[in-house]
This record gives structure tokens, sequence and C-alpha cells, in this order.
């Protein structure tokens, strides 16, 4: 009796969803700090729906009083002196869902290559792949550039897809968590005359669904928010980005004035809303990578 006393205190005391006065502390720090996170969010949101007359007002209210779908009107009417905004989403999400697709691939090939397969030479690729981490994009823009140019794709859309195919950040996730999967497993597959190809397919991609839903987070950001190739591989306008014609928008006439405040708003909601998406749909997948990094 006493024993099963203690099991069912136990069990109580590990299940997350009961309340003790020892987590009160913790949510009265955590709670202002979440809110003062959300704050910026919440502005964005509100600014992006503001009319025309509380854009104006001094100091402006942080809420909407009368929202309006004006701002989003305004930015996708059709200019006959310009390129639709449209033409600009549809060239994100297309360079998006292609180099999301192909990095993962790539990713995770080499990743189960170097963690799985003997080859002279993996070591040594594998810290250049490290020491690549340490790289922004701005310190490679001009070898970028001048490898775009010999390869004579300056104005295409292999232009915004080639420089940021490779992500070492997701072949460094992906390797170490492959490093995790047992060899015995894989050895057996092998003994039963899978090949190298049927064992990525059916042991490893199932396994390691985690971190590739990780990877695939940290990669849509980076290729969504990119504006590099488009400032610098491409001088077409209707092959350009949202994330660059965003930026076009903050520092141009229409974003420096009051009325283009609302119009810049929408259109950086517009870039926020598939982040905050990709993340809601996949943020258990992150926590069991998180989880499972320090297993052993």
């Amino acid at each position: 009796m006493i024993k099963r006393r203690k099991r069912l205190k136990n069990q109580i005391q590990m299940n997350p969803s009961h309340f003790e006065r020892s987590q009160l502390t913790f949510y009265l720090i955590l709670l202002p700090i979440v809110t003062f996170m959300i704050l910026p969010i919440v502005y964005i949101i509100s600014t992006a729906f503001k009319p025309m007359d509380e854009l104006f007002l001094f100091p402006p209210p942080f809420i909407v009083r009368n929202p309006t779908l004006e701002n989003f009107r305004t930015l996708f009417e059709p200019n006959p002196n310009e390129i639709p905004m449209i033409r600009y989403l549809f060239n994100s999400i297309f360079v998006t869902v292609v180099v999301l697709g192909l990095s993962i691939l790539i990713s995770s090939l080499a990743a189960y290559a170097m963690s799985k397969m003997d080859f002279k030479g993996k070591k040594f690729w594998f810290e250049v792949n490290t020491l690549a981490l340490m790289f922004v994009a701005a310190t490679v823009a001009i070898p970028r550039y001048l490898i775009i140019v010999r390869l004579g794709i300056m104005d295409t859309m292999l232009a915004h897809i080639l420089p940021i195919m490779a992500i070492p950040v997701g072949l460094f996730l992906l390797k170490q968590f492959i490093d995790q999967v047992p060899d015995s497993l894989i050895e057996a597959a092998r003994l039963e005359g899978a090949s190298e190809l049927m064992v990525y397919r059916k042991i490893v991609m199932p396994i390691i669904k985690p971190a590739l839903a990780t990877m695939a987070i940290l990669a849509f950001q980076v290729i969504w928010n990119n504006t590099e190739s488009s400032q610098f591989f491409t001088t077409r306008e209707n092959i350009r980005t949202l994330a660059f014609y965003l930026t076009t928008l903050s520092t141009g006439d229409i974003g420096t004035s009051t009325a283009g405040q609302g119009v810049t708003a929408a259109a950086s909601l517009l870039m926020f809303i598939p982040n905050i998406i990709i993340f809601i749909f996949m943020q258990s997948k992150i926590m069991s990578t998180v989880a499972h990094s320090g297993i052993k």
C-alpha cells in the first residue's frame, strides 16, 4: 500500500498538466516576458489593418480601432507602370518550394554519407562544413556573384536557387542526429540485401523526421527572407522576390510616407504569416529534436 501511494505521488509530480504552487513564480516571471515579446507581432498585425485616418494620428494608436482591408487592396492593386505584387509573391513561393526540397534532399544524403559510410576525406569535408557555419552571407557575396557570372545564370531563376541550395547548418544538424541511429540496425538491413539508397529511404529518413522538420523551418526562414539574389544576381524586375520588394517599399517614397506605412505593414504581415504557420505545425517536431539531441 505504501509503495502504491509513493508511485501515485510520483505520477502526479511527473504530470505536466498538474499545477503546483511552486510553478506560480515561474509563470509570474514568464508571462511578462512572453507579453513583451508578442507586442511587436500584435503591433504589425494592427498596423496592417489601420485606415488612413489612424495612420496620421499622433501618437499612433497601438491597437486598430476601425480595421480595414484597404492597405491590402492598395498592395495588390495592379499598376500598369510596375510589376504587380502578385508576381513577386509567386517568385518567392516558387523559389522557396524548389530550394527547400533540394536543400533537404542534398543535406540528408550528405549527412547520411558522412555519418554511416566510410570514404576518404569524410572528416575533412565535415570540418569544412562546420567552418562554413562561421561565415555570414555578406562575407561570401562577392565570391557568389563571380560564380554566378561565370556560370552564365545571371537574370535567371537559377540565380535564386543555386546560391542558397546548400545550407551548412542543416547538414550539421542532420549528421549529428543520424549519428544516434544504431549501426546495428543499418548493418542488419544491409545483411538482408538492402541497398544504401533503400537504407536511407526506409530506415534513416523515418527516424530523423524531427530533425528534418527543424531543418525545414531553418531553411524556410533563410530562403523566404533572402534578398541577396534579387539585389545582386538579377536586374530583371519580373524575377525578383517578395522579400526584395518589401525592402523597396520600406526605403522608397511609398514606405517613408505616412500613408505608405500601412501598405508596408501589410506586406510585412504577408512575409511573417508563412513563418508562424510552418512553426506552429512543426513545433512538436522541434521539441522532439531538442529532446533527442541529448540522447546517446
